[in-house]
C-alpha cells in the first residue's frame, strides 16, 4: 500500500478507463458482483503517489485495487434515434444501461 493523501491509480474495468483513488465511489459498466463482496481491479496502468510515478507497459504487475461493492444501479436513459431521410423512417427507441457501483479501498503496489 503506497501512504500518501494524495495516491491515485488509473485502472481498466470493462474495456474503460478510470482514475481512481481511496474513498472514491466510482461506476463501472456491469459486473456479476453482488453487494458487499470485495473485488481486485488487476489492470493498473499507472499509479502516484504525488512524489513516486509508476508506468505500466500495459499494465503493472503485481498492482492492484481493492475495492468493494455497493450493489447495481441504472444510469440515465439513453435516446437511440434512427433516421433516414426522404423516406419518412424515423425509429427512436432508448434504453438504461446497468452501472456496478464501486467503492475504492485501497491502492497496492507490486511486491507490497
Amino acid at each position: 500500500m503506497l501512504g500518501g493523501d494524495n495516491i491515485y491509480a488509473i485502472v481498466e474495468a470493462g474495456g474503460k478507463q478510470y482514475r481512481v483513488a481511496p474513498k472514491q465511489t466510482i461506476q463501472v459498466n456491469r459486473l456479476d458482483i453482488p453487494a458487499g463482496k470485495t473485488v481486485e481491479l488487476d489492470r493498473v496502468l499507472f499509479i502516484s503517489d504525488g512524489q513516486n510515478i509508476l508506468v505500466g507497459s500495459p499494465t503493472i504487475e503485481g498492482a492492484k485495487v481493492i475495492a468493494s461493492s455497493m450493489g447495481e444501479v441504472k444510469g440515465d436513459k439513453l435516446i437511440v434515434f434512427k433516421y433516414k431521410n426522404k423516406t419518412r423512417y424515423r425509429k427512436k427507441t432508448g434504453h438504461r444501461p446497468i452501472y456496478t457501483r464501486l467503492s475504492i479501498e485501497e491502492v497496492v503496489r507490486p511486491g507490497a
